[in-house]
């Protein structure tokens, strides 16, 4: 069985082409097909680690999961991991291949898209569609002859295209109108736009609707209405906006350190949604104000961030916090910022070998050219602090890091129990400050509702709705918007099912 494919490009980068991706993938797996998602080369700094211990794009798992179905490498054969302005790791099937520079990148892709192939006809053996999505634009004219994201991969996979288009920025019908116009022959290919994020009458459009269907003879597909409320990612944005209603005597203020090379920051989704906080991102001193709680995430720079931070007084800003009692987490990298000192004798992140960490905790981390990915489970090792009644409760998480950390006098946070389904016992993270500082190497740490409820309560104490909607329920709410909006039966007859 070879089945049907659909690929979904866009006019650039954020308009909405993985949750239009995620969305069909849910309308597809409600109406009985088996559906699975595709995107042969990823740009992103939030990955997720799969059962197997491969690493990919945190977009294609979210439309895995919206899909009904496991992630799997394959629905990310290539991903682009940016650790400086012109430099990316290059992960491949899971595992890192190589670090290069976005010139040199370019003389291997001749090398990687046999492996694309390779995954996309395993993909088209298990499964009755395969949605694919394009990266940015498929019209950047300098990258064409090297692409292996867009039009490339729709002739390989002959499928038809449908282009998506962002009018909450501005532009639309330019946007649509030139991207076909550069495509020139190639534009053939689009057998439909879809308009995004749209606010207000749709009367009000219909004239701009006839004439881009008049001047390019494609048919306009549908118009999503910018929606709120729904929180599922869309590739590497940050939902910067407060949820819930929040007040300085009864909510929870936190503040996320946002690093110039923040990586997963999904990991902070779900306090998001917690009604009474406020989650918001800050990246100056003065942006910090008086805040519950301090979090520093992940980065694919750290060494580099943790000297940004230091640079702008940002560092300072937050040990003077901590001093006066203010709770603080690191996350990975975060973790890492919180010791004595990080160091690079390779210079596997850096050319700088060398730098002295905040000293929050009584750690050292040293990097090693092996990444340690896992998916793992682990407990609670302290009852202090933020985990006061949390001892031996049970999480899941999965681990994405470089290097290792040695505690000195710190107690360990938790301890993992098991790392790909082998029983293991290996200490995680430190604590510091009677419980108010820890560090941890786990992602996914918020995901657990009884950890998250119970380290919030442990900072001021909140009336907590008995369930939040679950990750299913999102799905289908971005399912039923979707589903409103798009001719769902010519999307049908496009793909042949």
């Amino acid at each position: 069985m070879t089945a049907k494919t659909l690929m979904i490009q866009g006019t650039g980068s954020s308009v909405g082409k993985s949750i239009i991706v995620a969305a069909l993938c849910r309308i597809m797996h409600q109406d009985g097909f088996r559906v699975a998602p595709f995107k042969s080369q990823n740009m992103a700094l939030n990955s997720f680690v799969t059962r197997d211990g491969r690493e990919m794009g945190r977009a294609q798992v979210v439309q895995a999961e919206a899909a009904g179905i496991e992630p799997a490498v394959d629905m990310n054969p290539v991903l682009l991991k940016p650790e400086a302005d012109a430099k990316s790791q290059v992960v491949v099937m899971g595992k890192p291949r190589m670090t290069v520079s976005a010139r040199d990148y370019y003389k291997h892709t001749l090398d990687l898209f046999p492996i694309i192939e390779q995954s996309l006809a395993r993909l088209r053996s298990q499964y009755d569609i395969v949605i694919i999505e394009g990266a940015g634009s498929p019209a950047e004219i300098n990258l064409l002859r090297f692409e292996m994201v867009n039009m490339s991969i729709a002739r390989l996979a002959q499928s038809p295209v449908l282009l998506v288009g962002d009018i909450d920025k501005g532009g639309v019908f330019a946007s649509l109108i030139g991207t076909v116009v550069l495509l020139e022959e190639e534009a053939e290919r689009i057998k439909g736009f879809i308009i995004n994020k749209f606010r207000g009458d749709i009367s009000i459009l219909q004239p701009g609707l006839d004439y881009l269907e008049e001047h390019t003879g494609i048919p306009v597909l549908g118009v999503v209405p910018y929606y709120h409320h729904i929180m599922i990612n869309e590739e590497d944005s940050i939902h910067q906006g407060e949820t819930g209603e929040w007040n300085r005597e009864c909510g929870i203020d936190i503040a996320v350190v946002y690093l110039r090379r923040i990586s997963n920051s999904t990991d902070f989704e779900p306090l998001q949604q917690e009604p009474g906080v406020r989650l918001r991102y800050i990246s100056a001193p003065w942006q910090l104000g008086n805040p519950d709680l301090i979090i520093i995430p992940g980065s694919k720079s750290t060494i580099a961030d943790l000297a940004h931070l230091k640079e702008i007084g940002l560092a300072e800003a937050i040990l003077s916090k901590a001093r006066a009692g203010t709770p603080v987490i690191g996350i990975c990298g975060g973790f890492q910022m919180l010791g004595k000192r990080i160091e690079d004798p390779q210079r596997v992140e850096s050319e700088q070998t060398s730098i002295d960490g905040l000293g929050l905790l009584d750690i050292v981390t040293v990097f090693e050219g092996q990444k340690t990915t896992h998916q793992v489970k682990a407990r609670i090792a302290t009852g202090e602090g933020l985990f006061r009644g949390l001892t031996g409760e049970d999480l899941t998480g999965y681990e994405i890091h470089m290097g290792q950390t040695l505690g000195g006098d710190a107690p360990p946070a938790f301890e993992i129990t098991q790392r790909i389904g082998e029983d293991v016992s290996h200490p995680d993270g430190a604590t510091g400050h009677d419980g108010k500082v820890f560090g941890t190497y786990l992602h996914g740490l918020f995901d657990n509702e009884r950890f998250r409820r119970g380290l919030l309560h442990n900072i001021k104490p909140l009336e907590m709705q008995s369930e939040l909607p679950s990750r299913e329920e999102q799905y289908d709410k971005l399912a039923m918007i979707v589903r409103e909006s798009l001719d769902i039966g010519r999307i049908y007859e496009l793909c042949g099912l």
